[in-house]
């Protein structure tokens, strides 16, 4: 064992964990790939899920909504749990659990016989998922000193832009060559080659001293998230939130998590400590986290659309195009801690917002003929913003809490961004649909009364009647109906991420550096590391 310098500060991490460090990493993204991956893989393979069997399962558009709501159900409900689980139990174990139950509930779905089926097993794929993704980065802030940590987070948060990016390529490949349940089934191998791995290589971390569980803390959690996600789940899809069934689980939700916080904030041992939150630096990275999915899983939601039923491109090219977002995450995200050294997080991240909030402006003035070169260079300024985001949000996140607590911050900066994320695609979508059924409105009158209003409902239902009734003259007026619809939304999504960009312009620190510490050249900060932040 070499012998330390005695400048040499002392570690934390034991030196056989330090030397297999980048080795831990390579396994934990691999798990991080396929629960990412298969988030946004489902997406291409809806329209060959809801052809009669046997080429799919005849589901209808509602049975298909919720095989994917399902997983985000389930995942989003559970991930603060099963973070706190983690750190009391081990996040080894919490991984191998989760990918074992991701790996059977991927087998299960991929055999499902009915729309029913599916719909189960994806929320079994869903409860396997949140015991994954938190206990990788926990694992993560276990095995990489303080000083490393940044340069690590910046390759899981580029893993994950590649997953986002490359699931709907992945399943477009599958497509071409193989039934529809294969999009499930190739988690299997993937699962089992990470669970080998896992189990030889990676180390097991926990909280030493967790104290007594917080079961009232847990259930409140759980069934208030759950709640929530429901409500927002269902406004997306009445794109509606006045109605009662919309209504009343949002407000239910809102209601038993006010009483989680009050809660924790008089237990002697609280599930989550929400002290946390009254620092700036954590509630901005938190609130940016929230913010920065709100507006891209919205404009993500309508992009689809754009570019597979306005610009007739298949599943497989429409992925395709995403890869300039994929390779910006991938080329700038485990680099982004340079920029912070030398500019502070302040800077780099309301930099990054506004760009982000630039590519999702430009949607506004997109139409039926934008170059494909213009849309792949929107994506990479997207991809390029969103690195210089994620990264140094969640240091601010996971280095604000103790070593101990890291499933619980990993849970808490996962849950926002889920949460942000499913309310963007339903507030913005609801958008999307509200504009688009104004537009067309003059347009159905010599449609069947009985058809009208399915027909109003969205870009897919119109073009979806007018291919049945043989009405050629709707497909115009929907195709710019949609465009204008989108061109609103756009708009919205811009404007949420330029609020991101004023909470971490206002609240994240700027460039700083321990007392006394000399400038350092610019050349030579690639070697240094990240200086705390509080």
């Amino acid at each position: 064992m070499p012998v330390p310098t005695p400048s040499a500060p002392a570690r934390s991490v034991s030196e056989a964990v330090h030397r297999r460090r980048w080795v831990v990493l390579g396994v934990l993204m691999l798990s991080l790939l396929i629960v990412v991956l298969d988030n946004s893989i489902l997406n291409v393979a809806v329209k060959t899920i809801s052809t009669p069997a046997p080429t799919g399962l005849g589901s209808t558009q509602s049975e298909l909504e919720w095989a994917i709501n399902s997983y985000t159900l389930v995942f989003a409900g559970l991930l603060f749990a099963s973070g706190l689980l983690g750190d009391r139990f081990g996040r080894k174990k919490s991984l191998l659990f989760g990918l074992v139950v991701f790996g059977t509930g991927s087998a299960l779905a991929a055999f499902s016989g009915s729309p029913g089926e599916l719909i189960a097993f994806r929320a079994v794929m869903g409860l396997g998922g949140a015991f994954v993704m938190p206990a990788t980065l926990a694992v993560l802030m276990n095995v990489f000193e303080r000083d490393e940590q940044p340069k690590a987070i910046g390759i899981w948060a580029g893993g994950v832009g590649l997953a986002i990016a490359i699931g709907p390529i992945t399943g477009g490949v599958l497509l071409e060559h193989f039934w529809w349940g294969s999009i499930f089934l190739v988690n299997v191998p993937v699962v089992l080659l990470a669970l080998g791995l896992m189990v030889w290589l990676v180390p097991e971390s926990r909280d030493p001293a967790p104290g007594r569980i917080d079961v009232v803390g847990v259930l409140l959690s759980v069934l208030g998230l759950v709640l929530l996600v429901y409500g927002i789940i269902r406004g997306g899809e009445q794109a509606s939130f006045t109605e009662a069934g919309v209504l009343v689980p949002v407000v239910a939700g809102l209601a038993v998590l006010t009483a989680f916080v009050l809660y924790e904030k008089r237990s002697d041992h609280p599930a989550l400590d929400v002290s946390y939150f009254r620092k700036p630096v954590f509630s901005a990275a938190v609130a940016a986290i929230a913010l920065v999915f709100f507006a891209l899983m919205g404009v993500t939601f309508f992009s689809a659309f754009y570019l597979q039923s306005v610009r007739g491109y298949s599943a497989l090219d429409s992925g395709l195009l995403l890869l300039p977002l994929a390779l910006a995450q991938m080329v700038f995200a485990p680099r982004a801690r340079l920029a912070v050294e030398r500019f502070g997080a302040r800077t780099v991240c309301a930099t990054g917002m506004a760009a982000v909030a630039l590519g999702l402006g430009a949607f506004a003035f997109f139409d039926a003929d934008t170059p494909v070169w213009v849309l792949c260079l929107v994506f990479l300024v997207q991809g390029a913003g969103m690195a210089h985001i994620m990264p140094p949000v969640t240091v601010a996140i996971m280095q604000e809490l103790p070593r101990e607590k890291a499933g619980s911050g990993s849970a808490i900066n996962n849950t926002f961004r889920q949460v942000g994320g499913a309310l963007g695609v339903a507030v913005l979508g609801s958008v999307l649909s509200a504009v688009y059924r104004g537009e067309m409105e003059s347009h159905l009158g010599a449609l069947p009364a009985g058809v009208r209003t399915t027909a109003g409902e969205s870009l897919e239902a119109t073009l979806a009647v007018a291919e049945k009734l043989g009405a050629d003259a709707l497909i115009a007026p929907a195709h710019q109906a949609f465009l204008d619809a989108m061109h609103v939304t756009a708009w919205a999504s811009a404007g949420v991420a330029a609020v991101g960009a004023v909470v971490v312009a206002v609240f994240l620190p700027g460039r700083t550096a321990p007392p006394g510490t000399p400038p350092r050249p610019a050349t030579d900060q690639q070697d240094h590391p990240q200086p705390a932040h509080r």
